[in-house]
């Protein structure tokens, strides 16, 4: 039987949570107001928003389809899918202050991209921005849709299918872990910027060059969170490989992080 479902291993996972959670109020607790989280609600034009929704809407009707088949195949799975939703709600929570309207934040859709592939993180991101947007006012409903696209869609599906696919078992699982990671970060904030530059163009420069300055100034604060989250996730990956070999083979994947 896998370690991941004794005891020990529970506490592990939840100790871990604590301290991380911990660790967001204290950093929250020491700013003297609250910062915005994603696209703030309301920041984003209707039609925008609205767009974004749509846009989004057939990712959710794939990602409630895949979660369904998953547990209904794969129930022994519950416990790596509540990991890595926690990981994503976690992780989108720490956040740094960045350009108006907005914030700079790991996104944590690393781990489960890689596990599930990038359909069902969709729906573990959505569900972490709507507890984000309702209980810790980050974020917003208007502006799920377009949250959503850029942290839980678009990120996955570029860092599984141009990252992860190509070069897991071609490179050391490590490398292959990190840059997935990495690159599911990097891009929601390159899928972040378009949203901005499109909807504020510059008035002069129009879309490319407010998309030069909302990219460059999220890259100041972006590119360390990413690299730091590529290593974090490397190490939670390692430790799965450690506790919960048998659910990782069933997912297809093999060899070791370390």
């Amino acid at each position: 039987m896998s370690q991941l479902r004794r005891h020990p291993k529970r506490i592990f996972w939840a100790t871990l949570a604590l301290m991380m959670l911990g660790a967001q109020s204290v950093w929250a607790g020491s700013s003297a107001a609250p910062q915005p989280m994603h696209i703030m609600e309301g920041y984003l034009p209707l039609p925008w928003a609205i767009f974004w929704w749509l846009v989004a809407l057939p990712f959710w009707v794939i990602g409630f389809i895949q979660i369904r088949k998953l547990l209904r195949e794969k129930p022994e799975q519950r416990l790596l899918l509540g990991l890595s939703g926690g990981f994503v709600f976690v992780l989108s929570a720490l956040k740094l202050p960045s350009v108006t309207g907005s914030s700079s934040h790991p996104t944590g859709t690393g781990l489960g991209t890689l596990l599930f592939g990038p359909f069902v993180v969709t729906i573990l991101g959505t569900i972490a921005l709507v507890f984000q947007a309702l209980l810790l006012a980050h974020g917003g409903i208007s502006t799920l849709g377009a949250n959503t696209f850029s942290m839980a869609i678009g990120g996955p599906l570029v860092a599984y299918y141009l990252v992860w696919k190509p070069l897991k078992n071609r490179v050391p699982t490590w490398l292959a872990v990190f840059l997935t990671a990495v690159a599911a970060d990097w891009v929601t904030y390159v899928i972040t910027s378009t949203e901005l530059a499109l909807a504020f163009p510059d008035p002069q420069s129009g879309f490319l060059g407010s998309f030069i300055t909302f990219a460059g100034i999220f890259a100041v604060t972006q590119i360390p969170l990413a690299i730091a989250e590529g290593i974090l996730i490397v190490l939670v990956f390692n430790a799965l490989q450690s506790s919960a070999p048998e659910e990782l083979a069933e997912l297809g994947i093999e060899g070791s992080a370390a």
